[in-house]
């Protein structure tokens, strides 16, 4: 009875702790839970446990299943599901996937991209916050080893977290999601679900040894159990300390990012002072929060290498599955343009004194500002006007106290890089340059004391 009381107070405590810190500001009563039922056992004693606790607290349950349509079994477990929600009152909704298992991944790695692109669909729907899962201790271990016997770094071998955003997963930020059981072997499991008489389904795949996991849990688990009985316990507090030195790191990369941001990019000089270890930190942390995914090392030391190595009139471009890391002088970007010029070519318009003007086929709008001394309203309503990408060549006069110059020579002035100016758009007034998006209008066109100045506003999505 010891395991079992054990199971229930392990889960409070850690249900509790999750709420105390992701609905801090919250009132009561706390929003709706819902849990990943699967109907196997650990989702099982999840599901019962979560029961209890949500009728106690007054808070709103629900369970949501996924249907992979891999088993020939799918659909029983599908209508176990649904009866014992039913039985016990809980909500319950349902979505069936398909399995992309021909995209190179695996079939586990396809099922659980498709599980929790779906869960997270069902949290939107039914607007729950939080997703429960019933990832245990034995799940870590798993995870920390797994984890090591693919090179990861100190990221990689902390493992799952007990709470957290999963947008990579389940589509957005809003949704949390948490594992309550992460401290709870699978042994304490299987005995509440025996004293309990929990009903639940086996799933057959968990005996094909063909996948890491099954091989891990059903060949190399039971020979460290018999050498080292308190493997799995050594294996997740040593994902504590990679936890801990993971969040030290983050805290450095922080820092180093503050100090070497320069005009949205990274001053590769700044870089330079640091070892070669903190800056491909610094490079992990930056891809990060711009929300890249994490690449391989051998490609960080890759780009790192281009990166810093290049000249200041170097073009280089280290691609990153759709994101490019770029070289111009002194910094380094990210950018998603790519070296192709745009399709649009040309527009013609007339202004009618509009406050803005969107072009879809440009990616952005054409603002039309009212300022004191700037373009005369009446002759701009009056001219032919087109708006194109700039295809080499060109002068603008951006002020009254200095000569006009070429384009390229404003851009290079203005620290903007050539990949940036092909999609930056150009206004002619018949066949005078009247705007450059980037460096602003030229300053010879009629003007009122009451005048409108242009404006380019890029659409980020």
């Amino acid at each position: 009875m010891h395991h079992i009381e054990s199971v229930a107070a392990i889960f409070e405590r850690a249900l509790d702790r999750i709420l105390a810190r992701v609905f801090v500001s919250a009132t009561n009563p706390l929003p709706p839970l819902a849990v990943a039922y699967s109907g196997g056992l650990d989702s099982s004693v999840l599901l019962h446990l979560a029961h209890e606790f949500a009728a106690r607290r007054g808070i709103r349950l629900l369970a949501f299943h996924i249907h992979h349509g891999l088993s020939p079994h799918a659909d029983a477990w599908l209508a176990h599901c649904d009866s014992e929600c039913v039985r016990m009152g809980v909500g319950f909704d349902a979505r069936r996937v398909l399995v992309a298992v021909d995209d190179g991944r695996g079939l586990e790695a396809a099922a659980r991209t498709a599980r929790y692109a779906a869960l997270g669909e069902l949290c939107r729907a039914h607007r729950v916050p939080l997703l429960l899962t019933a990832h245990h201790q034995d799940d870590q271990a798993e995870t920390v080893l797994l984890q090591m016997l693919r090179g990861a770094g100190m990221a990689g071998m902390s493992g799952m977290a007990e709470a957290g955003d999963a947008p990579d997963l389940l589509g957005d930020e809003q949704t949390l999601l948490a594992r309550p059981l992460l401290d709870v072997p699978r042994t304490m499991l299987r005995d509440w679900v025996v004293v309990c008489g929990i009903a639940h389904v086996e799933d057959e795949s968990n005996l094909d040894t063909r996948h890491p996991r099954n091989a891990l849990r059903n060949a190399i688990w039971p020979l460290l159990q018999a050498h080292f009985p308190a493997f799995r316990e050594c294996i997740v507090r040593s994902a504590q300390h990679a936890q801990a030195g993971q969040r030290m790191l983050d805290e450095l990369a922080a820092q180093d990012l503050v100090a070497c941001m320069d005009a949205g990019g990274l001053d590769v000089r700044r870089m330079r002072g640091l070892s070669r270890e903190r800056a491909d930190n610094l490079l992990r942390h930056w891809l990060m929060v711009n929300g890249v995914r994490m690449p391989s090392s051998a490609w960080l030391r890759e780009a790192r290498l281009q990166l810093f190595d290049a000249r200041d009139d170097a073009q280089v471009c280290v691609r990153l599955e759709g994101w490019q890391l770029r070289r111009y002088r002194s910094r380094i970007m990210l950018t998603t343009i790519d070296d192709g010029a745009p399709e649009a070519a040309s527009a013609s318009f007339h202004w009618a004194g509009e406050a803005s003007i969107r072009f879809v086929a440009f990616g952005g709008t054409l603002h039309f500002d009212a300022v004191d001394g700037g373009l005369d309203s009446d002759w701009l309503r009056g001219q032919s006007l087109r708006i194109e990408y700039h295809r080499g060549g060109g002068k603008l006069k951006p002020a009254l106290n200095r000569p006009g110059a070429g384009l390229k020579k404003l851009y290079q002035e203005r620290s903007i890089p050539a990949w940036e100016r092909k999609r930056l758009p150009l206004v002619w007034a018949g066949e005078a340059l009247l705007f450059a998006a980037g460096i602003g209008q030229d300053c010879r066109f009629p003007v009122a004391a009451a005048g409108i100045s242009l404006r380019w506003e890029r659409h980020t999505s």
